[in-house]
This record gives C-alpha cells, structure tokens and sequence, in this order.
C-alpha cells in the first residue's frame, strides 16, 4: 500500500502538495483529504476570502493528477457542522484533521507551526512544510501608475481610470476604452494576495465577506466583491508626495508650538487635500525634535521613518491599542483619522493622560472639525483635548484656529447675568474671535462672531444708525455693526471732529438718541492698509487684512513695482523664483518698506 500522507488546510492553501508532485518527491503517494479540510476551504469560499477559493484551486489540480495515475487522491473523515467551523479559529477544525492522521496511522503535513507543534506533542509523523517565497516581481497594477498618479480605480464592465496631478488639484482620467472583465480583475486579485503573502511589507489589513483590504508598503488596495458591491472592483491609492513641514504656511509658529509641550492638535480638511502628508511632515519633524512619536493608524499608511511606530487595532480595536500605547508613554501619537465616536472617545482618552495627541479629520470648513467633536466629548473638556485646529486645502494650510476657554458673555447678549463658560475659537494670525461655543437651554450654540456672523437685526440698526448720521455729515460714510449694542462709523476725515462734537457732547447725544455705542473713525484711517510679509518653500506672500478682492498696486519705498487683487484670503502670491519677487526682496534688505494703496488713489 501507497504511503498515506494527510495534509492540513494550511499547506493546501499554499499549493505546496501538488508543488511536491510536480517536483516528484510525493509521486505515487496516497494523499488523503479531510472533509473537515474541505469543508473549511469551502466556508472561506463562500464568504469571498481567496485563501478559500486558491485551496479548492489546489484540490482541483489534485484531482487532475490523480485522474493521470501520478498520485493515488481519496476523501475521508467526517464533515464538521456549523458550529466547529465557526469555532476554527479555537482550534476544532485542527484537531478533527489531526484525528484523521492518528487513525490512519499516516504521515501529516502542514504549514502552520503552531499545528506542526501541536501535531509533535501528540507523536503524529509530522513535516512542517515552510511556504517558498518567490522572488517578488512588480505588480500588473503597478501599470497604470504614473509618477504623478495618486489612485486607481478598475472595475468589471468599466474602463480603468486613475486620478493624476498633484496634491490638491488631481483630475480623473481614462486610461483605455477597453472595458475589464471580471476575469482581469480576479487574476490580478489574486496576485495582489499573493504579494501580500510574500512581501515583507505586505499584510492583509481587513478582511470580511466580499470586501478586504491590503496593504503593500505605501499602497493601500481595497477589492471589492458581490454581495458587497454589484461588480468586482479594485481602488488603489498611494501618497504621491512627501513634504516637509518647513514648506506650509505658519511653519516656524506651528513648530514652535510643537516644540513648547504636549499639545491637542487636529488636522483637518476635505477628502484628498493632504492631511496626511502634513501628519507625515509633523511625525517627521517630531522625531527631529528628540520625541518618541508613535501613530494609530487604520490602515497603517502614512509614510514615516522607520524609527516611528506604526500600530494599528489590537483584535480590531482602537481602544486596545491606546492601552498599550499608554503603557508605552509615547510623547506624541499621530491618530490618523478620528472618525467614529470612539475614536474621538480614545484621542480624549490619550490627550487627558498627558500625551500629546495630532487628529487627522475629515472636514470641509475649519469650523466643521470641532463641530464633530461636540457630543462625543464633554464641552468644558475641549480646550484641554484641543487646543489648536490646522485647516489643509489643496496641500497647504489654509487656515489654523486656537481654541481658548474663558467665562463671559456671549457675543450679542447684554445682560450680564448672563455670563457662561465659552470656548472661543480665534484665528491664529490675528488672534481675532471668530466663533464662540456655549450651552443654551439643552442646546449647545456655535455661533459666528466675524463679520461672517453678522445677524439680519443688525441691518436694520445699521439703517437707523446712517439715518441718524446722515443728519451730521455731508459726503460719504460707512456703518459697521460690532456687537447688538455697538458699531463703528467711518466718516471723511474733515467731517469727523464735527460728529464728535465739542468735548463729545454731539456724539453722546446721538448715542442717547439710538440706544447705542458708536465708534468715530475717519476713512482716511480706514483705508490704510498695513502689509504684513511671510517667505514660504516657492512664495513671496503679502498679507492684506481685510481688502480679499480689492485691486492694490503694491510699491517699494516710493517705487510702484505692480498692481494686483488680493486673493480671498487677503494675499497676494508672487513666486520666488521670478524676477519681481527677487526685485522686492533685494531692495526690502536694503532698508526700503513696503507700500500698499488702493490702485485709484493719487
């Protein structure tokens, strides 16, 4: 009789027993098959897991050599029921396969150690079977990548399509006409696992019936399978760049921030805007500073030195992670990205311990960052869990918030009985209060408190007040509501002693009039404008308060150099590299000072 050889589902998977035929050394052998192995192999199958559908592979070829005479191939033992396949994990399913070699009395054969030393303990014949590695080769994927490409997206019955560009300005585009197959995506699926397998920077992050993902060094895959989605489908993203933090706005404040102590910072922005490539920059520059930094990551795809640890859940939870990550007493951990309301609970958790703690958010307004965590941490909590917000749109930081607590009353409340704790949440430039958080009644208010904010009650103060001014002065002026009680008027500057009145009696009586307080400012005043500089990596950037889309020429001591309108956000860009910028920063070190002035002025 033939020598009986019962192999386990392991070494199935891996093909090695008809690797071992072909190569001869089993040739003529018996090989017995479990139904438990079978039974396994199928349960993985029907729940979308390739592992599942590359043993019932292997199976098939082993009934094609059998059918040929070059191995004798047999089925035996009992089928395990619902309940110890579910348990295969415990064990079960191991220990019916190893039942089958003791009764039989034949060799066993595995690629698992921990049954291989299961199988020694119980004196069965045993061979540990170590799985071959190939050499790893590039990936069919890898095609349809380019130098400046950040994702992938194939589909059955759909044109591949990539999207390309860089950070903050990608554009999809078709790579082919030619639809793909769901055979196409099925082979190269398969091939990613296999990289997964052999690669040792390749690991199966998560895996459930139709749906897993798979990352391979820098890149992140996600396949998709029926019943989940309705077509086979791969998505393949990668970080197309990698800066360092010195190239973003406000770099040298933010650094010196990270520097003074363990801070509770988010990092907010739109899906693709490069959160994670700052995240990246703040980890890196981190460690510069002498600090034990560690990240939670869910997939594990930032790109840091290799110094930085990387965990993701322990047995699928974050919480379990943070465990240990506080016995580890990191200074900083990168959490990348607070989404669900336990990992805002965890970032919390870590921040009131002591560690300094970076959020990665999805937001798409500054504002909208810490709007999420309302509800899920306590309101008098926020300031000592966050105390900076980092707004990032199209790779740069667009905007960065300071979130303060203070007792006092709400802007556009008058009474003062009415005093309550409040965060206020104030631009980091200027330091100005741009929103205020607070109870009222059951509810919690974020109310804007910058001009943005302007309620509609204010029109109509507003109107009463120019009424009442318009009796005073002759020419123009302007009315600018502060709070429910209060306004700025801008008036000629001839006109403003005459509003005044003699010792402040004309005002005082207007004010009587109105019920209100009003500043008196001339529009001469208003309407210088202090330029304010700042040098980043590629820009020269002129920072205008308050003139976002007024046309300005732009002069070096008496020179007019351009004539430009402010951007949006109150600057004016102009490349390092030209010659303009090279012109202005030669003369600005000779001593001269910038000018800025309204283009139609004299």
């Amino acid at each position: 009789m033939a020598q009986q050889i019962v192999p386990d589902t392991s070494v199935v998977i891996d093909g090695r027993i008809s690797a071992k035929v072909r190569s001869g050394e089993l040739a003529g052998k018996r090989i017995v098959i479990p139904e438990a192995v079978v039974a396994e192999l199928e349960a993985q199958a029907n729940h979308g897991r390739d592992t599942g559908i590359k043993g019932l592979e292997e199976l098939r070829r082993l009934s094609e050599m059998a059918k040929t005479g070059k191995i004798e191939l047999e089925y035996v033992g009992i089928r395990p029921n619902l309940d110890q396949i579910k348990l295969a994990g415990g064990g079960e399913i191991d220990a019916m396969i190893r039942d089958v070699a003791l009764e039989l009395g034949a060799s066993f054969m595995t690629s698992d150690s921990v049954q291989f030393r299961v199988a020694e303990a119980m004196g069965l014949k045993v061979e540990y079977v170590r799985p071959q590695r190939e050499a790893i080769k590039p990936l069919s994927l890898e095609k349809y990548f380019t130098e400046d490409t950040l994702s992938v997206h194939l589909k059955e019955g759909a044109a591949p399509m990539a999207k390309r560009g860089k950070v903050g300005d990608f554009n999809l585009v078709r790579l082919s006409e030619r639809p793909l197959s769901d055979r196409e995506l099925r082979d190269l699926s398969r091939e990613i696992y296999e990289r997964a397998k052999a690669d040792p920077e390749g690991y199966v992050e998560m895996e459930k019936m139709g749906a897993a993902v798979i990352q391979l060094g820098p890149m992140r895959i996600a396949i998709a399978k029926p019943p989940f989605s309705d077509g086979h489908e791969i998505t393949a993203v990668r970080p197309v760049a990698k800066v360092d933090l010195d190239s973003y706005r406000h770099a040298t404040e933010l650094k010196a921030r990270l520097r003074e102590g363990q801070r509770g910072i988010l990092i907010s922005g739109p899906p693709g805007s490069g959160k994670s490539t700052f995240a990246a920059g703040v980890a890196e520059y981190l460690l510069k500073c002498n600090y034990v930094v560690k990240t939670l990551e869910s997939p594990r795809d930032l790109q840091v030195p290799a110094e930085i640890t990387q965990y993701g859940p322990l047995e699928g939870s974050m919480e379990a992670s943070a465990d240990i990550l506080l016995l580890v007493r990191p200074d900083y951990t990168i959490y990348d990205e607070v989404r669900k309301t336990k990992d805002f609970q965890v970032f919390a958790d870590m921040r009131l311990a002591g560690v300094g703690m970076i959020g990665v958010v999805h937001a798409n307004k500054p504002i909208d960052a810490l709007q999420r965590v309302l509800g899920r941490v306590d309101l008098g909590m926020i300031p000592q869990v966050i105390d900076t917000v980092v707004f990032i749109e199209k790779g740069e930081v667009m905007k960065v918030h300071d979130v303060e607590f203070t007792v006092k009353v709400p802007t556009g409340m008058i009474e003062e009985d009415l005093a309550r704790p409040v965060i206020v949440v104030k631009d980091f430039e200027s330091g100005a209060a741009e929103y205020e958080m607070y109870t009222y009644g059951d509810e919690i208010v974020v109310m804007p408190v910058t001009k943005a904010g302007k309620k509609p009650s204010w029109k109509l103060a507003s109107r009463e007040i120019e009424k009442e001014i318009s009796h005073h002065v002759r020419g123009p002026f302007e009315v600018e509501m502060v709070t429910d009680s209060s306004a700025v008027v801008r008036v000629p500057q001839q006109e403003a002693a005459k509003v005044i009145g003699k010792s402040g009696k004309r005002i005082e009586q207007i004010e009587r009039a109105l019920g209100m307080h009003l500043d008196v400012r001339s529009r001469e005043e208003a309407e210088k404008v202090v330029p304010r500089l700042e040098e980043t990596a590629k820009h020269l950037i002129i920072w205008l308060e308050g003139c976002s889309g007024e046309l300005v020429e732009v002069l070096v001591g008496n020179e007019p150099v351009f004539t430009a309108t402010v951007g949006r956000r109150g600057d004016i860009r102009i490349a390092k590299s030209s010659e303009m910028a090279k012109n202005i920063r030669k003369k600005l070190k000779a001593g001269e000072e910038i000018v800025v002035r309204s283009a139609g002025q004299d």
